[in-house]
């Protein structure tokens, strides 16, 4: 794995922990293109179900100015942790080791309100955790209707429980791998 554009553009990253599956470097191309450069200039980034970060760090990479890293797997972790000093990004990006749903779930919303959210889920997570990850993330997370919220899924996965006033915005597939995007429309 490596990020493919930006700042750290061409880093090779850490070694992915084996309970690991990050979104392929081609998928990642292909999100960040359709984002386009200009929303990423000074946006903050929340990457949840983060793996080794590498989502986030190519966001860092590409002109978003703070990324929050969301994963409670030690490994994964540990491998942000070094993907972040190996891009030389360290000081705009901050580790919460914490089960996603209990993070997005909390009253003080750290690093919020965010432009770019990232969810990248195991692709076997289904049901109410999931939906409520989402409910949740519709909330007081996101800064206004220019936010993006990514979710990743299998694409023969079953599809969440997405808020009413979150509208598709675009939809890529990527062997296979859905990459959803998603805006919200009315938010203040």
């Amino acid at each position: 794995m490596r990020i493919i554009a930006g700042s750290a553009k061409g880093v090779r990253l850490a070694p992915v922990p084996s309970s690991v599956r990050p979104i392929s470097d081609r998928a990642r191309e292909g999100l960040f293109s359709s984002i386009g450069p200009d929303a990423l200039d000074g946006a903050t980034v929340l990457d949840l179900f983060a793996g080794t970060g590498a989502a986030g760090i190519e966001a860092l990479s590409r002109g978003a100015v703070y990324a929050s890293f969301v994963d409670r797997a030690p490994a994964a972790v540990d491998a942000i942790k070094r993907n972040l000093a190996i891009a030389k990004l360290s000081e705009r990006g901050e580790i919460h080791p914490s089960k996603v749903a209990r993070f997005v779930g909390r009253d003080d919303r750290p690093g919020a309100p965010y432009d770019l959210v990232i969810c990248d889920p195991p692709y076997d997570l289904v049901g109410p955790e999931l939906d409520d990850v989402l409910r949740d993330l519709a909330d007081g997370w996101l800064r206004d209707r220019r936010s993006t919220v990514v979710l990743t899924r299998g694409h023969k996965s079953s599809m969440p429980v997405v808020p009413l006033h979150w509208a598709l915005a675009r939809q890529l597939r990527y062997g296979d791998t859905l990459v959803i995007l998603f805006r919200p429309e009315g938010s203040a």
